[in-house]
């Protein structure tokens, strides 16, 4: 059993940069493929990046790609999203998950494990 908590969401201005958190609980987490969701009012929930187990490996949704980054410490079995030049339509619910595969996955259905979702709203 795993169990997730985000941190770090908030408020800020377009251009602005948050970093969110994951921390997880329970055993083997370098062993879990750790990605990022996020939901908008509305909308379904959709991918935004994933990270391999112990390679570290990392795979981004276009719409992020240069601007976020995902990384973890497995020593401190957190897993980050540091978003930067962030835009109002990256206002969202933003949600980590765990899943126990040797493959990552952008599909949300196939994760094992969520957190319950940290806010971040961009103004413009």
């Amino acid at each position: 059993q795993v169990q997730l908590v985000e941190s770090g969401g908030g408020l800020v201005q377009a251009g602005g940069s948050l970093r969110l958190s994951c921390a997880a609980s329970g055993r083997g987490f370098s062993n879990y493929v750790m990605g990022w969701f996020r939901q908008a009012p509305g909308k379904e929930r959709e991918f935004v990046a994933v990270i391999m187990g112990s390679s570290s490996r990392s795979y981004y949704a276009d719409s992020v790609k240069g601007r976020f980054t995902i990384s973890r410490d497995n020593a401190k079995n957190t897993v980050y999203l540091q978003m930067n030049s962030l835009k109002p339509e990256d206002t969202a619910v933003y949600y980590c998950a765990a899943e126990f595969s040797m493959y990552y996955s952008t599909v949300a259905h196939e994760y094992d494990y969520w957190g319950q979702g940290t806010q971040v709203t961009v103004s413009s």
